[in-house]
Order: C-alpha cells, then sequence, then structure tokens
C-alpha cells in the first residue's frame, strides 16, 4: 500500500497530544456534568494557545506543558471536580 505522507511529530508536540489525553481521559473519571465542562475548558485552552503562540518558542510551551502537567495531577485527585482557568501575561520579550 502507499506510504503514509504525514509529517513525524517532535516529541514537544508529543508531550502536548499526550496532556491532552491526559485531560479527556481523567475527564472521564468525573460527574457527566463536571466531564462537559472540563473537556470544554482543555479544549478551549489547547486551541487558544495553539493560535496565540509561536511554535517557536519553546521555553513558554515548556512552561505551559509543566503547568498543565500540575493541573492534571490535581484533577486526577479523587475528591476534585473541576479546573479554574488562568491567563497568563507575558512581557514583550517573552513573547518573541
Amino acid at each position: 500500500m502507499g506510504a503514509s505522507r504525514a509529517q513525524k511529530l517532535s516529541g514537544i508536540q508529543k508531550q502536548v497530544l499526550s496532556l491532552y489525553r491526559g485531560f479527556l481521559r481523567t475527564a472521564r473519571s468525573k460527574t457527566h456534568e463536571n466531564q462537559a465542562h472540563i473537556e470544554s475548558l482543555v479544549s478551549a485552552e489547547f486551541r487558544k494557545n495553539a493560535q496565540s503562540i509561536d511554535r517557536k518558542n519553546f521555553l513558554h510551551i515548556e512552561y505551559l506543558l509543566r503547568r498543565g502537567k500540575k493541573q492534571l495531577d490535581q484533577l486526577k485527585i479523587v475528591d476534585s471536580v473541576g479546573l479554574s482557568s488562568s491567563n497568563v501575561e507575558l512581557s514583550d520579550n517573552q513573547k518573541q
């Protein structure tokens, strides 16, 4: 058959996708209402960051990965029910 022409993902892209899947898996363990809220919040946050952050800004992407992993760990705690979203403003030097 034909060879796949899809580009291979970089390590950081794999980490982002893994984090996203982790949020979705963890959301399934919550109540239906909380699951829908978590999924919409996570989807919106990942989409916003994908559009607003330069792909070459590895420092900021790595920061967001670390922050996301901490949030995922908190969400995995049985008693937690949802996520909160906070905006982080960058100085002009960090946006480049």
